[in-house]
């Protein structure tokens, strides 16, 4: 009898699973790919191109550079990673370490493939690059150096920040890229829990271990992400790596997962390279700056408030840490932090149809950011991009779109996408409660050099007090705003 009713209680979650997937090609904000590992050939792909939410998709690169670290020497696994303040005040999930503490670099990689923690992810980004800001930026030169050309990275953790983007085709490009580069390390993805203390964590990745082989590698979530999984299959002499973004739930993420493996791993190759993808130059680390008005702000970046990294934010944007710049950098009481050169890559549009050798694009330097030589006066405006060059840096935003409702509003963020700016705003409203239930939500489009961004805004305040009174509710449930006169 025990065993018919596992039998059963198996058979219902499949169904459930299986329905679930089947909704999940009806889910707006999905979008997936899959790859095939040995010969670079895109066996699926939907929405692969478009800019989604990474979410703790993050750590993938975040485990990269620690990889890459570990390969060239300059960090052991026994190697003591400290805890800042910032990092021991990152939000759940988390380790736990309380500032002043320190974990090895090998309970770290574990935290991060199994517990997620975000803790961790900035504690080891610190290690690496003097702070996160400065490890997000080198995180970022080396994403477009592999080809993940349509990818941003704000913090080493992937809690939500509004500039912080990529796209099902670049995640395809680093879990392979992952795999291939650093076949000593790898194994760490398929960990299915581990001892830290008198915990016992246990993998957030329910594939591994119940799906004939997936050997890895990452799950991530946030609530304007989605449900995202990057899986890793190798069976049969074939492999192949697949993604799915923006998932509405963990079973509909894991079955229309299964569902990708089942349908795409009989028709991958068992002939091909094992080079598909080139490992570059370690990444440099930024040159620190002397002040926060010399600090640049990507183009995605243009309307959030200039301030430190604020721990209890969810939709955190820090202003950036370093500048990149020709000049040699100062030298950092981080032992690990080597001077060096770096330039930020200008953007390239490329088309990749294939994850083979020849598809990979390094972009080109960009000229190095001045500043404007006067501060905008108004504080929502104040903010400029560093990837245009000084004359654009200069300007303000041209408005390109209906300014929305005039009076008081309430900003949240900018987004690359009016989709994802009402998202924001949705799920920012839902929070609000009664402050903003006449609220209205808008998305207001603007030129920024050559992109277009969205500033996701609520209009219909009748004045400054109930604006305020808004953006507080807003920040107790942890939502980043500031009100504004319109």
């Amino acid at each position: 009898m025990k065993m018919l009713a596992a039998i059963a209680i198996a058979t219902t979650a499949f169904l459930v699973e299986s329905a679930t997937a089947e909704a999940e090609a009806a889910n707006s904000k999905y979008a997936g790919i899959v790859v095939d590992a040995k010969s670079g050939n895109v066996l699926y792909s939907e929405n692969a191109d478009r800019l989604q939410y990474p979410a703790s998709l993050t750590k993938m690169m975040t485990l990269y550079m620690v990889f890459e670290a570990l390969e060239q020497g300059r960090i052991r696994l026994d190697t003591r990673v400290p805890f800042s303040a910032y990092a021991s005040s990152q939000a759940p999930t988390k380790l736990g370490v309380k500032a002043g503490g320190s974990i090895s670099v090998e309970q770290g990689i574990l935290g991060l493939v199994t517990l997620s923690a975000n803790d961790a992810a900035t504690a080891l980004g610190e290690l690496l690059a003097g702070s996160e800001s400065r490890f997000a930026q080198a995180m970022t030169v080396k994403a477009h150096a592999l080809g993940m050309t349509r990818t941003t990275y704000r913090n080493a953790n992937g809690l939500p920040n509004t500039a912080q983007m990529t796209t099902a085709r670049d995640q395809a490009r680093l879990g392979i890229a992952l795999r291939q580069h650093f076949p000593q390390y790898y194994s760490y993805f398929s960990t299915r829990s581990f001892k830290f203390g008198k915990r016992v964590i246990r993998s957030h990745n329910r594939l591994v271990g119940s799906v004939r082989g997936v050997d890895g590698i990452k799950t991530g979530y946030t609530r304007a992400a989605g449900f995202n999984l990057v899986s890793s299959v190798q069976a049969d002499g074939k492999s192949i790596v697949g993604v799915v973004m923006g998932g509405a739930s963990t079973p509909a993420r894991d079955g229309q997962m299964r569902k990708l493996i089942a349908t795409y791993l009989p028709k991958a190759s068992t002939r091909g390279g094992s080079n598909l993808i080139a490992q570059t130059a370690p990444a440099p680390v930024p040159s620190p700056v002397a002040s926060a008005a010399d600090i640049p702000v990507a183009a995605a970046d243009v309307d959030l408030p200039r301030k430190g990294p604020t721990p209890d934010a969810r939709y955190e944007v820090a202003s950036a840490a370093v500048a990149y710049t020709d000049a040699p950098a100062a030298k950092s009481e981080n032992p690990l932090v080597a001077e060096q050169k770096t330039e930020i890559p200008a953007p390239t549009k490329v088309k990749i149809k294939s994850f083979k050798q020849a598809s990979v694009a390094v972009p080109s330097p960009a000229p190095a950011y001045m500043p404007p030589e006067e501060p905008a006066a108004n504080p929502v405006d104040a903010l400029t991009t560093a990837s245009v060059g000084p004359a654009a840096a200069a300007a303000k935003p041209a408005p390109v779109a209906d300014q929305g409702p005039s009076g008081w509003v309430v900003q949240i963020g900018v987004s690359s996408s009016r989709e994802m700016a009402m998202d924001l705003l949705e799920n920012a409203k839902s929070k609000g409660g009664k402050a903003l239930s006449s609220a209205k939500p808008f998305a207001v489009a603007y030129a920024n050099g050559g992109d277009q961004v969205y500033r996701a805004r609520f209009g219909g305040f009748d004045d400054q007090r109930e604006a305020v009174n808004a953006c507080k509710a807003l920040k107790r449930a942890g939502v980043k705003c500031w009100a504004a006169a319109q």
